[in-house]
């Protein structure tokens, strides 16, 4: 699949980091560092524009790095790239850890994933099929 991308940063376009990746990281696009406070969160620009096909979205995730390192982690999670959407690719980091954190020009945020996805028609009705699960939820089948 071949996807239109313009790249208003000096940074690299996203790319696979390794064979059987499954998401391309994204680069921070800063004309100065972006310091997050414990518990801040900031809209932080990659410089990049995309045109993704129709049926196809493009979903923004987490680093599992940046995470578990540093408490900072994409706060609507996975953010949806839709594929009329011609602005540009933005992420909202937020800072979960009591320690600051600094973002740079050219830092890897976060990682897009490109997927198909299919429209659905909703259909009113009164009463859904049973299934042995139910209405079980929420941590329903225990922890162990």
């Amino acid at each position: 699949m071949e996807i239109k991308i313009v790249n208003h940063s000096d940074n690299p376009l996203p790319s696979y980091e390794t064979a059987f990746s499954a998401g391309m990281d994204l680069r921070a696009s800063l004309s100065q560092p972006v310091t997050l406070k414990p518990m801040e969160r900031s809209l932080v620009g990659t410089g990049l524009f995309v045109e993704l096909p129709p049926g196809f979205e493009a979903q923004v995730r987490p680093r599992s790095g940046m995470a578990i390192k540093h408490g900072v982690t994409v706060l609507n999670t996975p953010g949806t790239i839709d594929a009329d959407y011609r602005g540009e690719v933005k992420v909202i980091l937020v800072n979960l850890s009591d320690k600051d954190f600094t973002i740079h020009h050219g830092d890897r945020i976060a990682q897009m994933i490109v997927a198909s996805h299919q429209r659905a028609t909703l259909i009113p009705v009164l009463k859904l099929s049973d299934t042995s699960r139910g209405a079980g939820g929420f941590g329903h089948t225990g922890t162990k």
